[in-house]
């Protein structure tokens, strides 16, 4: 199993990782994968360059893959930590995702527990 540190600054995105974790079908798979049930949202970050091209090699990693009904992207799923907070990256596999987002799930809303705010800066470890 590699492991690779991803750094990225935090920013607000645009609400789709809560509407796609309120999905009950992403909310089973997620609790069977990982054990736990997902804060509905999703803490994003926007990759430094270097970080871009590690977040690449993510794609082909062999991984959960959180499998879809029809109308609906596939994600893959990283067990993750940032410092001692166990989370997931989650790559949602939709045409034109931007490759310098990474979105974070946890049990926890990881913004307010580790009171985070715009344009700070994460480093998150991602087990591929």
């Amino acid at each position: 199993m590699n492991t690779l540190t991803l750094e990225g600054k935090v920013f607000t995105g645009e609400g789709n990782g809560k509407k796609f974790l309120s999905l009950p079908w992403v909310k089973q798979q997620i609790e069977e994968t990982l054990g736990f049930t997902p804060f509905l949202g999703t803490l994003n970050l926007k990759l430094t360059r270097q970080s871009v091209s590690l977040r690449k090699q993510l794609e082909n990693a062999k991984t959960i893959r959180i499998c879809p009904p029809e109308g609906y992207c596939l994600g893959l799923l990283f067990k993750a930590v940032i410092g001692k907070e166990k989370c997931a990256a989650i790559l949602p596999q939709v045409k034109d995702y931007p490759e310098n987002v990474l979105e974070i799930i946890s049990p926890v809303n990881l913004r307010a527990m580790l009171s985070l705010s715009d344009d700070d800066s994460v480093t998150v470890t991602v087990h591929a």
